[in-house]
């Protein structure tokens, strides 16, 4: 195998020889299918799941497609690791099933020249995810929870079907008998119980959705609104003739605007000391913050793990199923040992500890067994192949 390198390919004089460079795309290739394949799946499992925007919710198509994809970046990030793993693993057992890192061993190039395009690849991704977890994620979540106010504060067009009782969210009711000849609502009928200690009831003879001033109202008219204490025997009755609803307390009421997740990056690190949200719940914070810096790690101890188990040059009679099995394990065990590691920070400081050092640890021990394999267990630069000499018989001329 030739081993020429190419000038114009690295900066400053880091060369990447052919070899590697046909690694690395082997890698990447290997990596875009898998990321492709997995996020393709499990966004669809998630599509399923708000399909009832479309069908109970009465949305669009348009806003269907805007809430699930907006979800796309955070399926990216956590899926990229397994992704870059299981084509680390198929790249490796590719090379070693065809006797290329054989071929590549005997010309010369050890396990650490081998190492260098999965590492490349390794900070390619991490900076995929970097940039998702810091900058992309936090912009999404917001996306989505202005999408879901906007289909809440619009369900008296868009959800409540006429005749039936509509459930919005747990305690909230909301029903109408027909439409009128100018689109009015006729036999409004609305209960919010989603406060035990004081559940209100509206009834009207008819009723209106309005705009003012970009917001929405429902106008009721001729009609009472009754309010029942939790411990009083009697309700309270008011009468009216006209009464207006800002419809969206009922999308924000209860909801935290502002969670940790939909922070940016910069927010978190700045947290104002008197924030009751903070006050309420640091660990939630300190917890979201910390992981989004500590994804950018796991990339790189998907490679190293998979270059540990497959990385030296196997003939292709030796099983690598077991190396494979364990490397698996292995990677799976310590990504939910990681996940588990957010509860620890929510709970206690020390915990972060434990998720940075799990990447970080886990790296460095493969990293050693890397370069343990290459200096005492480095393939020679030629094989040869003999055939044993057969001892001739007795009486035999030799």
């Amino acid at each position: 195998m030739e081993l020429t390198a190419d000038p114009l390919s690295c900066p400053n004089g880091a060369l990447m020889i052919l070899p590697q460079r046909y690694i690395f795309r082997l890698g990447l290739v290997a990596f875009l299918a898998t990321a492709t394949a997995l996020t393709a799946v499990i966004w669809m499992t998630q599509a399923l799941r708000e399909l009832d925007l479309l069908t109970t919710k009465g949305q669009s198509l348009l806003i269907f497609l805007s809430v699930t994809l907006l979800a796309l970046p955070s399926l990216i990030m956590l899926i990229a690791p397994f992704a870059l793993f299981g084509a680390s693993l198929y790249a490796l057992n590719k090379l070693n099933g065809d006797s290329e890192l054989v071929v590549m061993a005997s010309a010369g190039l050890s396990p650490t020249q081998l190492l260098r395009p999965f590492l490349a690849l390794a900070i390619v991704v991490s900076m995929l995810i970097g940039t998702i977890s810091l900058y992309v994620l936090p912009l999404t979540q917001r996306g989505i929870r202005d999408l879901l106010t906007r289909i809440r504060a619009d369900f008296i067009t868009r959800v409540v079907r006429e005749g039936t009782f509509t459930t919005l969210d747990a305690g909230f009711t909301f029903h109408y008998r027909d439409r009128g000849p100018a689109g009015e609502l006729r036999g409004v009928f609305m209960q919010d119980r989603r406060t035990p200690e004081r559940v209100l009831t509206y009834l009207a003879e008819t009723g209106q959705t309005v705009e003012i001033d970009g917001g929405n109202y429902l106008v009721l008219e001729k009609g009472s609104v009754q309010s029942q204490q939790q411990n009083a025997r009697d309700a309270a009755i008011v009468v009216f003739d006209r009464y207006a609803i800002d419809l969206s307390q009922f999308a924000k009421q209860g909801e935290e605007v502002y969670r940790p997740r939909d922070r940016s990056t910069l927010e978190l690190l700045r947290l104002p000391a008197d924030d009751p949200r903070v006050l309420a719940a640091p660990g939630r914070f300190r917890s979201e913050l910390h992981e989004r810096f500590v994804n950018p790690l796991y990339p790189f101890m998907a490679v190293l793990i998979a270059f540990a188990a497959l990385g030296q040059a196997r003939t292709t009679r030796q099983s690598r199923g077991d190396a494979i099995f364990g490397a698996t394990l292995i990677f799976g065990l310590l990504r939910l040992a990681g996940i588990g590691a957010l509860s620890m920070v929510t709970r206690s400081p020390w915990g972060l500890l434990a998720l940075y050092g799990l990447p970080v640890v886990s790296s460095l021990v493969a990293l050693v067994l890397i370069l343990r394999s290459s200096r005492g267990l480095a393939a020679p630069r030629r094989f040869s192949f003999r055939l044993p000499r057969r001892t001739p018989a007795a009486g035999t001329p030799s």
